[in-house]
């Protein structure tokens, strides 16, 4: 398969924290590709690696050693000034806690990486994105005028405001209530269908990664294994098993 057919590609990236003997090698030569228009859920036991594996494919954290290419670009070697424009121009990210501004509206938190780019907004654009993520009406309000599931919605907007090459999802339902949560699932399942997004999503909730195409599995550092479309079921009893590793 072409580079290009993949929205992000890592290649034997390991990741270390601290030296000597205080080192912790908090991922270990993990290879893995995600195709465009698809939706990966990552899931594994605390400590696994999770975080760190979604931190290296979005370029918040560099690997200590393996590569990791967006698209057609390799991300090692770039500056911090580099990754930090490649990471508001070309992922958008959505985390447990919304990340929103309280003093603006939706609609300038939604195009918020835009304007941080010097860009003009697009009018129609952003209407697009509201009415894909059903807040059409509500784009003078502000977050606190807002349910949590919406305020997920927000944050979902803004990570799709640039059609990125990739939609980075950190426990995006751990604060919503399950109802909420099903919706902001939902919606993640749709921007993959009907937009052709490319959604990597970290989650400990089985319900959730039932949600993607596919769930790819980390223990200690390292990949164990995948499952194509499954039960929330058969991902809970597959988890069990990795605790018992």
């Amino acid at each position: 398969m072409r580079t290009l057919a993949y929205a992000v590609r890592l290649d034997a990236v390991s990741k270390e924290y601290g030296s000597g003997k205080n080192a912790v090698r908090a991922l270990d030569a993990v290879t893995a590709g995600f195709p465009r228009g698809t939706f990966t859920a990552v899931m594994g036991p605390s400590g696994s690696g999770k975080s760190t594996f979604l931190n290296c494919a979005a370029g918040l954290d560099r690997p200590t050693s393996g590569r990791v290419v967006l698209g057609d670009t390799e991300l090692s070697g770039r500056s911090e000034t580099e990754l930090t424009e490649l990471r508001r121009d070309r992922i958008g990210f959505v985390f447990q806690a919304y990340n929103l501004l309280g003093a603006l509206t939706v609609a300038d938190n939604v195009t918020l990486p835009v304007r941080l780019a010097g860009r003009p907004v697009d009018p129609e654009q952003l209407a697009g994105v509201l009415a894909a993520v059903g807040l059409a009406e509500h784009h003078d309000r502000r977050p606190s005028q807002l349910s949590g599931g919406q305020q997920q919605r927000v944050a979902i907007a803004r990570a799709l405001i640039n059609r990125p090459d990739l939609v980075c999802a950190d426990e995006p339902t751990g604060a919503l209530d399950s109802r909420s949560g099903r919706q902001v699932l939902a919606l993640l399942r749709r921007i993959v269908d009907e937009l052709g997004q490319t959604v990597l999503m970290v989650t400990h909730d089985p319900v959730a990664a039932a949600q993607a195409d596919t769930v790819v599995f980390l223990a200690d550092g390292r990949l164990a294994g995948e499952m194509s479309r499954p039960s929330a079921e058969k991902i809970a009893e597959r988890m069990t098993h990795l605790g018992e590793r």
